[in-house]
């Protein structure tokens, strides 16, 4: 897998805004993390991922990790053994966001400051809001912690993540192919393909997305797509 590569499916999700929906389906059905959801509907990022970690209720070392933050990255900060506290408030937001230049950042857990937050508008996913933060001082992460954080890290390495109204995709880094970047330039053809058997031909969502009896009736749609998506075979 190359930067280049990863930069063209970065490109290539942002000019086109496609979908956590979209990116999860050519996934097959997969990729996303359960209850991240948007502080502020509206939003759109796409970014590679940078991983830091909150643990026992402590987010002291975040500070340190966020400081390497890399501009137009997506910061996505675990939160391990924090018993429900808030990693970060609208101060660690602000400063990623205006001083580290990052497209978005989401949070596996609460947030604090939401009144702020969304008054300011920041581009945060995260698990829901609470008043109670971690504390500010060290505490040594437990053998446990670290481990989960170990193989975290290394599943979000070169990962490309895509965040929206729906939550947040997660393309891993063993998917970044040139094949996925096929399938993403073709990805919306096919919702439009739908639309068109909907609402031009009237046909059913019975019809049209679970036999998808486009693929077999004459004169729906071309020859060159109709062979594109047999290859890719999107559902």
């Amino acid at each position: 897998m190359s930067k280049k590569l990863r930069s063209k499916i970065i490109s290539e999700i942002n000019e086109n805004r496609i979908s956590t929906v979209e990116v999860c389906d050519i996934l097959n059905k997969s990729g996303s993390i359960e209850g991240v959801t948007p502080l502020s509907p509206g939003q759109f990022a796409v970014g590679e991922a940078f991983y830091v970690y909150a643990s026992e209720e402590s987010n002291y070392d975040l500070h340190s990790q966020i400081s390497n933050a890399p501009k137009d990255s997506i910061v996505f900060i675990d939160v391990i053994n924090c018993k429900g506290r808030a990693p970060i408030g609208d101060i660690i937001a602000k400063y990623l966001h205006l001083y580290r230049k990052v497209n978005a950042i989401v949070v596996n857990g609460p947030v604090r400051d939401a009144h702020t937050l969304i008054k300011e508008n920041r581009p945060i996913w995260c698990k829901g809001v609470t008043p109670i933060g971690c504390f500010n001082e060290y505490r040594e992460a437990t053998k446990d912690s670290v481990s989960i954080a170990k193989k975290a890290s290394s599943k979000f390495r070169d990962s490309i993540i895509i965040c929206d109204d729906s939550g947040i995709a997660i393309i891993p880094k063993k998917e970044i192919t040139d094949n996925i970047l096929k399938k993403l330039k073709w990805i919306e053809l096919q919702e439009d393909i739908w639309y068109h058997c909907i609402d031009t031909l009237k046909w059913d969502t019975y019809r049209t997305i679970a036999k998808k009896d486009y693929l077999d009736k004459k004169n729906v749609i071309s020859e060159e797509i109709l062979k594109k998506l047999k290859e890719f075979k999107y559902e």
